[in-house]
């Protein structure tokens, strides 16, 4: 695992390192490395090259860039790293919570909050990682964390899944029914099936649009007419669970 910490206060930087020393003593079952960034320009472009850290540690309030430009770069990239923030104002929390930060943190910051956030960040990896999904390609198997896929299209028999991060991966010609390759995604309370070749992440739905749905990347995927009653139930309902 690795931890990305990004701090432009040298003292506050090396507070964190010592934090996480300690977190290590205690947990020392936790395998981690940690990348330093005291310039925030540094991080971006990191992110922009596709080289994620799992959890991000971040000041908010930065020369330049500061740590919610940087969590909405995290954000868009497609990628499910935990992101705690670190900071001395509570003047950014509504941001925070738009960018999905898992923990909000106020300098300076005890042992006891601080191991609490990285208990939690820890977690909240393995449970994002969740199941794969086994694709046949032409260079070999691969392996899909289910939260990743966005989308899946059976084209030519042929299965294109779409990740979150704008890559396509596209299997070798399937022997089986377009159903039998989807089985058991669909037994994922998170997918369903709209089309005979389409199934979606509902995670990723940005919203439904008369007999189509409009993804987070803004692929238009079709519900077939004796679906979309149905859909738009499960869709709904999928909805409501998530803010109970």
């Amino acid at each position: 695992m690795k931890i990305a910490i990004c701090d432009d206060s040298m003292k506050d930087m090396a507070a964190i390192e010592h934090l996480l020393g300690k977190y290590k003593e205690r947990y020392p079952q936790a395998e981690f490395t940690i990348e330093k960034f005291t310039n925030s320009a540094h991080l971006s472009e990191k992110i922009q090259e596709k080289k994620m850290a799992d959890i991000y540690i971040l000041d908010i309030i930065m020369t330049g860039t500061t740590g919610i430009d940087i969590g909405n770069q995290i954000k868009h990239s497609g990628s499910e790293a935990a992101i705690i923030y670190i900071t001395s104002s509570d003047d950014f929390a509504l941001d925070a919570y738009d960018v999905h930060a898992v923990r909000y943190l106020l300098k300076p910051v005890t042992e006891d909050k601080f191991f609490e956030a990285m208990d939690y960040a820890r977690s909240y990896q393995e449970t994002r990682r969740g199941p794969l999904y086994l694709v046949k390609t032409r260079t070999g198997m691969i392996s899909i964390p289910c939260s990743k896929i966005e989308y899946i299209e059976n084209s030519s028999r042929m299965l294109n899944v779409h990740l979150t991060d704008g890559a396509v991966i596209t299997s070798i010609f399937i022997r089986k029914s377009f159903d039998d390759e989807i089985r058991d995604l669909i037994t994922e309370k998170s997918f369903i099936q709209v089309h005979k070749s389409f199934l979606v992440n509902l995670n990723h739905i940005k919203k439904l649009e008369g007999n189509s749905i409009i993804m987070d990347n803004g692929a238009q995927i079709p519900v077939s007419k004796k679906n979309t009653a149905s859909v738009r139930r499960q869709y709904l309902m999928f909805i409501s669970e998530q803010y109970r």
